[in-house]
């Protein structure tokens, strides 16, 4: 079971909500990107945070104008890419490009093996996204839904498909705005907070931080200031 790859474990956690402070995070720092790493990944290893379900990595990244991520390959994995500001371009080895602006999701499978690469497609402009390891599939949803389905193994409610046992659920939440997730039996969560801050059951947390969640039935979010993003992985335990 996992919480098996990320301290502490089942039976050692005395409260079922484990914080992990966004300045506890794996860095590093090229001067084109600056990247935050929730999970071990490239340089950064922690051998307790090696992944949470499913989950083996979301990295933050910041991309300058007009730089990015030459032609690289990725294979045995569901990569998502969610965009919190800017535009990120993307063009892969099976002819596929687009670029992607906040409000869209990317799903890209790369089962087989595949050649892509992503940059930011302004000359000008910062762009900020999460790059998430769970054929590229972009769907569009809008800011007046405050908590959305936007990854499902069977793609209901038009979300993208993701060929793993994970919900992925976005909000957009202001301090008058709180809302609830029931989870299912033998469900986990990784909570991450893309930007500003939430409370989650009474616990802020602010842009960065992630939270794994376990045992619980129920969890509540409010917004605490501004307009907060979050992502909800909810996953078989």
């Amino acid at each position: 079971m996992l919480l098996k790859q990320i301290a502490p474990t089942h039976s050692e956690l005395r409260d079922m909500i484990a914080i992990q402070p966004a300045q506890d995070r794996g860095t590093a720092n090229f001067g084109w990107l600056d990247s935050r790493h929730t999970f071990s990944f490239g340089k950064y290893y922690n051998l307790n945070h090696m992944g949470f379900a499913d989950l083996r990595v979301i990295n933050e990244d910041k991309v300058t104008s007009g730089q990015g991520f030459s032609t690289h390959g990725h294979r045995n994995m569901e990569i998502i890419s969610y965009v919190s500001e800017g535009a990120l371009g993307y063009k892969d080895s099976i002819g596929t490009g687009s670029v992607i602006r906040p409000g869209d999701v990317q799903r890209m499978s790369a089962s087989a093996g595949i050649q892509h690469s992503e940059y930011n497609a302004s000359q000008t402009k910062l762009v900020h996204f999460l790059q998430i390891w769970i054929l590229p599939e972009q769907k569009i949803f809008t800011d007046a839904e405050k908590l959305r389905l936007v990854g499902s193994r069977d793609g209901r409610d038009s979300s993208i498909t993701v060929h793993q046992n994970v919900d992925l659920y976005a909000a957009a939440l202001n301090e008058d705005n709180a809302i609830s997730h029931t989870f299912a039996n033998g469900r986990v969560a990784w909570l991450q907070v893309a930007r500003c801050a939430v409370e989650l059951n009474g616990q802020t947390l602010t842009a960065g931080d992630g939270a794994a969640i376990a045992q619980e039935s129920q969890i509540t979010l409010q917004g605490a200031s501004d307009i907060a993003e979050v992502l909800l992985f909810d996953m078989a335990a």
